[in-house]
């Protein structure tokens, strides 16, 4: 049961999706006993809102707590794709500095994007690839994991192979693969799940869900939309099942 959350508190109903749909997942029944490992109310809202080509945001949704996170980019402009929800930006900082100990340094690449520069960004990829490619690694307007101030893509510190398939393998890449869920981040789009997810591998982009569903799908080796397959949750007042 997923539960679709407007961080502005929007009651609109989300929006019928023009982009066609993943594949279903399909969740080893024998697994789904330990799947719902008691998720802290205040990370609820985190860990049940999927955002994917089947599941658009509702018209009009904005982020109501998005903020800088202190950690370094590969630019150095106070723009809107520094930002990110508090809860996510605070976890990012955590993130970066453990590893900056461990020596991987790490830079972000574009986190928070409005529906309007989504729109730019999938327009751009369009135009460039066309639209049956653009839609293997780019996001319909609406139904990016960046408009809800969750995301975030990074590198490594000198901003080399920024959201280039050349991340992976990297140092920086086998960390986060490991380390990321600690502070309450998947790696959203695995790689051999792409039948599930709608999109390539990449090691890049992570998303917040807060640190008990991070720890549960990183065990179970789930992308977002089997650990939402295997989880039964309950909607808390405000929020939207689909």
């Amino acid at each position: 049961m997923l539960i679709l959350l407007s961080a502005c508190g929007s009651g609109a109903t989300p929006k019928s999706n023009p982009g066609g749909g993943s594949a279903s997942s399909s969740v080893d029944p024998a697994k789904t006993a330990t799947a719902h490992d008691q998720v802290p109310e205040a990370e609820a809202a985190f860990a049940s809102l999927l955002v994917n080509k089947d599941h658009p945001l509702p018209e009009g949704y904005k982020p109501d707590d998005l903020v800088y996170p202190d950690v370094k980019f590969t630019f150095n402009e106070k723009i809107e794709k520094r930002m990110m929800r508090k809860p996510a930006a605070d976890a990012l900082e955590e993130l970066f500095a453990a590893a900056e100990r461990d020596d991987v340094p790490l830079a972000g690449v574009s986190a928070y994007r409005s529906h309007e520069r989504q729109k730019q960004v999938f327009e751009a990829y369009v135009r460039k690839d066309g639209e049956e490619k653009a839609r293997t690694y780019s996001a319909y307007p609406g139904t990016s994991e960046h408009e809800t101030g969750l995301a975030i893509d990074v590198t490594v510190a000198d901003g080399k192979c920024a959201a280039n398939d050349c991340f992976a393998g990297t140092p920086e890449a086998e960390w986060l693969a490991k380390h990321a869920h600690e502070f309450g981040f998947i790696i959203r789009y695995l790689e051999g799940k792409e039948d599930i997810t709608g999109y390539k591998y990449e090691p890049w982009h992570l998303r917040y869900v807060g640190p008990a569903a991070a720890e549960t799908i990183y065990t179970h080796g789930w992308t977002l939309e089997e650990y939402e397959e295997a989880t039964p949750v309950s909607a808390p007042a405000g929020g939207r099942q689909t």
